[in-house]
């Protein structure tokens, strides 16, 4: 498959060509300069050709962080095939932008310069500037207004040979693969998808001081069981993994030592991630996506941009069935981790703590920081902890094999039989507490769903199945089988009742 990267310096419309391309808002745009970090992938089919865009932070220098940005930019432009070097139409060629320009071409990859912000007829004028470049594939665009873009799709497909047609017949997953036609008419696509930074409802809830304590204790059998996510059944082999955690505890670190390459951009700038990137590997028979989320702070300390970063977070997790808590061992724990290790609990996720920074850690303190953590994380008393350091690479090989482990134990199904084994010892040992002198009883258990795995307890009075013996359950149900690493659900019902 072609890659099609898209290049050029800050604030020139890299990802709002990108969103308009995939028609889809998927790359967060803004005004702010640097707000595009990492490499941002997707697939696509531009006039029947399946090729990859990639969209790339600006080339752009100064500080340790837009040094780490231009970098990986260049390496994504070296790696594609067809490179469109974008620059803003509004103002006059700029030296820096020739330079650019020349550096890329030097590689000798299929190029275009795409002068963006071309918003109407008598700004085409503006164009004979930009000959001065030395090249005739010059595309004066708008992405805002969707103008000038056909003959651009049309240079691009061109490009690529004919073997990466589509064929109409083969079914292609809207999911993953959005067509572009050049008919593109949707004038109010942006507008409709734009965003206010004055809005008081962003559709994000922010945290404060007080508020979430990782897990609410609901004496309803329908409080938190009733909140359950289904999945596809046939998606039992791809694991979706959340990195997650609050900023510069090494999220992004985590990403690229797993994968074994610089996938994400590591600085010492807190909040370097904006964007949540993804990536997939195939270990052993699974297929495992690991995807770096943006940082969390509290509400007080959310800039700009970074509250659309923490919304894609959220969906981030909706759309996951693993999560990496990853917790900074070289400095004291805060109330804000646990407030984040509480969304993973609130999302039913199988997660895993991964205390990084163990290299620089009190390693003498281990006993007294594994403690810590277990009475911080009392929700979370089911996730196993494994320390290791991303930069060093130190035992971050064991965290594949554990995610194999995990992903098994949140996919199980126990038969019916030894699950009621477990519940009748359960009952002999501790019965049933009565409701107003009526007798509470269960008549037998069965595991109905998995990814968590969630069992059904057939009783007369389902409201009488309070809270506390609902983890006295889970608890005897842990001591039979092995859940580590994953929640456990159950859900009180009647006889006959679906």
């Amino acid at each position: 498959m072609k890659k099609i990267a898209i290049i050029g310096r800050p604030n020139v419309g890299k990802s709002s060509l990108f969103n308009r391309l995939v028609k889809k808002r998927d790359a967060i745009t803004s005004d702010l300069a640097g707000t595009t970090r990492d490499v941002k992938r997707k697939t696509a089919i531009i006039l029947n050709k399946e090729v990859q865009l990639l969209d790339t932070g600006g080339l752009d220098k100064g500080c340790e962080l837009f040094d780490k940005i231009k970098e990986m930019s260049l390496k994504a432009a070296y790696k594609a095939d067809i490179i469109l070097f974008m620059v803003d139409g509004k103002g006059l060629p700029e030296d820096e932008d020739k330079k650019l320009f020349y550096e890329l071409q030097a590689m000798g990859k299929d190029m275009a310069l795409v002068v963006n912000k071309i918003d109407n007829d008598k700004m085409k004028e503006k164009l004979w500037d930009y000959y001065e470049f030395g090249t005739d594939a010059i595309f004066g665009i708008s992405v805002a207004h969707n103008r000038n873009t056909v003959e651009l799709l049309d240079w691009i497909a061109s490009k690529i040979p004919d073997s990466d047609i589509v064929k109409e017949e083969e079914d292609e997953d809207e999911e993953d693969i959005q067509v572009i036609e050049p008919e593109i008419s949707d004038e109010d696509f942006f507008a409709n998808h734009s965003h206010n930074d004055d809005e008081e409802d962003d559709g994000f809830t922010y945290w404060d001081e007080d508020e979430m304590d990782g897990i609410v204790e609901d004496d309803t059998i329908f409080g938190n069981n009733d909140r359950i996510r289904e999945f596809d059944e046939e998606d039992v082999n791809h694991i979706k993994i959340a990195i997650i955690g609050r900023t510069n505890v090494g999220k992004s670190s985590l990403l690229n030592a797993l994968l074994g390459e610089e996938r994400s951009v590591v600085s010492s700038v807190a909040g370097t991630t904006i964007d949540p990137i993804d990536e997939t590997v195939q270990y052993k028979d699974k297929q495992i996506t690991f995807v770096d989320t943006a940082g969390l702070r509290r509400r007080g300390k959310i800039l700009g941009i970074e509250k659309y970063a923490l919304m894609r977070t959220t969906e981030m997790l909706d759309n996951s069935n693993m999560a990496l808590i990853v917790l900074d061992a070289s400095e004291p724990f805060l109330d804000l981790d646990e407030k984040i290790a509480g969304l993973v609990d609130s999302n039913r996720l199988a997660s895993i703590i991964v205390l990084n920074k163990w290299d620089i850690s009190k390693r003498d303190e281990h006993d007294k920081i594994i403690k810590e953590i277990r009475d911080r994380f009392k929700f979370l008393a089911y996730a196993p902890i494994i320390t290791l350091s991303a930069k060093s690479h130190l035992r971050v090989d064991k965290l594949h094999d554990m995610i194999l482990e995990i992903n098994e134990n949140y996919s199980q199904r126990i038969p019916t039989s030894k699950i009621n084994e477990v519940i009748e010892l359960a009952l002999r040992r501790h019965t049933l507490p009565s409701v107003s002198g009526q007798v509470i009883r269960i008549y037998y258990a069965t595991q109905y769903e998995t990814r968590p795995p969630k069992v059904a307890i057939v009783m007369n009075k389902p409201s009488g199945l309070h809270f506390t013996y609902r983890r006295y359950l889970a608890n005897k149900m842990r001591e039979a089988f092995n859940f580590t690493g994953t929640p456990l659900l159950f859900k009180a019902k009647k006889r006959g009742e679906k």
